[in-house]
């Protein structure tokens, strides 16, 4: 917990004692100053000097505006992959896109010319009417693509103003931040200030503000309506992160009970910290490895720091996204090896590259898809790519010098998935001299693949449920569909019982479970009855799910 302030109590009996319940979209304890920040997503107007405008001056603000953006996100990238992480630095190489984009620059300029407007002007009416598209649509992906476009848009018009100050630069440090929204570039600032907490407005749980907050530890509740009239500079205020709870002007005896919630958890952590690298097994005496879903250098170094038994999932989709052009298998390698590197030794197991219409690579033209959650995905996008297909491979196979490795076919619906994948790795493993195979398994997302397990067994060594996929197909839910988010529901009994029928056809094959179910502690008695046997978590979580293990019966 972030304890920032020793709350005055005579100031507080003043005050009338308020419960907020919001949505809780980064866990942690925090207390202290709420600070209100209102006009981050604020209009920007560029002022005009008479009354004559030069269409020329305009393009050539517009490209030097656009050229210093460009350097600004690059440099911002290289600063978060350092500081934070390196898959959220994606995030700001999605917004060079943007700003490289031909018909977005093509329509600025046609703005310009026939409206007669400043470059300040055409960015605001043209960024907006793209922001509008897709807010309008109904997934959570393309509304966050609207908040991509509202950040550039907002880091262009200042450049055309001359403006190089930031809001949350000047934000008090240590305090509980409270805004509408928060895009991508502002979330920066949280660490910097070293920023307790942070509530919101507006803010779902996948949003780039939530993975920031998480990922830099800081407390963070959102959809709480009308939150800048309902809070006031200077209240004090108590942040359960976990709940999504907030207490504004505590009284005493919530600031102790609150204390004792802190205390209690963190005692609980620290022991289990201090068993993480022992092996997690039952009180009957089974053991269970509980493993690590990793995609950067930093990420594995915590699992090693919190004791995962090996690499349960390890994603490379970061190596292809925002590139020009696919890396060649040793790029690949050689990213693998340094992502990898404090880990040696153990177990990696390497999830295909696990992309499609909904994260489409620059270097691939294909069509846009209408629903690309039913389209070309996973091995479906792969099987039409083989050369992409190949080069992963290869490799990958190259780590089995140094790591236990394993592959994982992602979006597997038939057994020819898995079959071409592994045509493809006999192929490979002949042309370069290795003798012995590496494990392949197949992800279990679709309930097609759950009914047909006993036929895809043949050809995998392991399965491994991909527990937010199989949710969303099995309830006919887009995950990302806010419409029908109460339709989701990853814990309910259905989803057990395909685990379960998975189990029952095929009892000797080894199951995990690496979707964000498997970092449930409430429901890991319950998925190891499913009979999975490894658990694949976030590393930060490694430790308390393998002391939920260790208390767990399951005979």
């Amino acid at each position: 917990m972030k304890d920032t302030t020793s709350i005055d109590m005579k100031e507080n009996k003043q005050k009338k004692q308020l419960i907020i319940q919001g949505a809780a979209i980064s866990s942690g304890y925090a207390q202290g100053i709420i600070h209100l920040q209102p006009g981050l997503l604020g209009p920007i107007d560029v002022p005009v000097n008479g009354t004559q405008l030069n269409v020329e001056e305009e393009f050539t603000r517009l490209d030097q505006a656009t050229a210093k953006i460009s350097n600004d996100l690059m440099m911002l990238a290289t600063q978060v992959e350092k500081e934070i992480d390196t898959h959220l630095a994606e995030v700001f190489g999605v917004h060079k896109q943007i700003l490289d984009d031909h018909l977005l620059k093509d329509e600025l300029r046609k703005e310009i010319v026939d409206n007669l407007v400043t470059a300040g002007s055409a960015v605001k009416s043209v960024f907006l009417r793209w922001e509008k598209r897709f807010l309008l649509m109904e997934s959570r992906i393309a509304r966050e693509k609207g908040d991509d476009l509202r950040d550039v848009s907002i880091r262009l018009r200042n450049a055309l103003a001359g403006i190089i100050t930031h809001p949350l630069e000047k934000i008090p440090e240590n305090c509980i931040l409270v805004t509408q929204r928060l895009l991508p570039s502002d979330t920066v600032f949280l660490n910097s200030r070293s920023t307790a907490a942070v509530l919101l407005e507006y803010g779902a749980k996948g949003s780039h503000a939530a993975l920031f907050a998480r990922q830099l530890g800081v407390p963070c509740i959102s959809e709480i309506p009308k939150i800048l009239e309902k809070l006031s500079n200077g209240d004090t205020a108590l942040v359960d992160g976990n709940l999504g709870v907030l207490t504004v002007n505590p009284g005493c005896k919530a600031i102790t009970s609150f204390q004792k919630t802190v205390e209690k958890d963190k005692q609980i952590h620290q022991a289990a910290q201090k068993r993480a690298i022992c092996p997690a097994v039952t009180l009957d005496g089974v053991r269970i490895n509980v493993n690590a879903n990793v995609g950067c250098h930093e990420d594995t170094s915590k699992a090693y720091r919190n004791g995962a038994d090996g690499i349960g999932l390890y994603r490379i989709e970061q190596f292809y996204i925002g590139r020009t052009s696919p890396p060649s298998s040793d790029e690949l390698l050689d990213e693998m090896c340094h992502t990898l590197s404090s880990v040696k030794g153990q177990l990696v197991c390497v999830r295909l590259l696990d992309v499609g219409a909904d994260k489409p690579l620059p270097f691939v033209g294909f069509m846009a898809e209408t629903n690309p959650a039913l389209g070309r995905r996973g091995i479906r996008f792969l099987r039409e790519y083989p050369e992409l297909l190949y080069t992963q491979l290869k490799a990958i196979i190259s780590l089995m010098a140094d790591y236990e490795v394993q592959i994982l076919v992602p979006m597997v619906t038939m057994p020819v998935d898995v079959l071409v994948v592994k045509e493809m790795l006999q192929t490979v493993c002949i042309e370069h001299d290795v003798s012995i195979l590496p494990k392949l398994g197949a992800m279990i997302e679709t309930p097609a693949a759950a009914l047909s397990a006993s036929t895809i067994a043949p050809h995998v060594d392991f399965m491994s449920f991909g527990s937010n996929d199989l949710t969303q197909y099995a309830f006919a839910a887009d995950r990302e569909n806010a419409s029908v988010e109460s339709y989701y529901n990853d814990d309910a009994d259905v989803i057990f019982r395909m685990m379960e029928l998975v189990h029952n056809d095929v009892p000797d094959m080894p199951l995990s479970i690496c979707g964000e179910l498997a970092g449930c502690k409430e429901h890991i008695r319950r998925l190891l009855l499913c009979g999975i046997t490894s658990l694949s978590v976030a590393a930060p979580l490694v430790p308390i799910i393998k002391e939920t293990v260790r208390k767990t019966k399951i005979t």
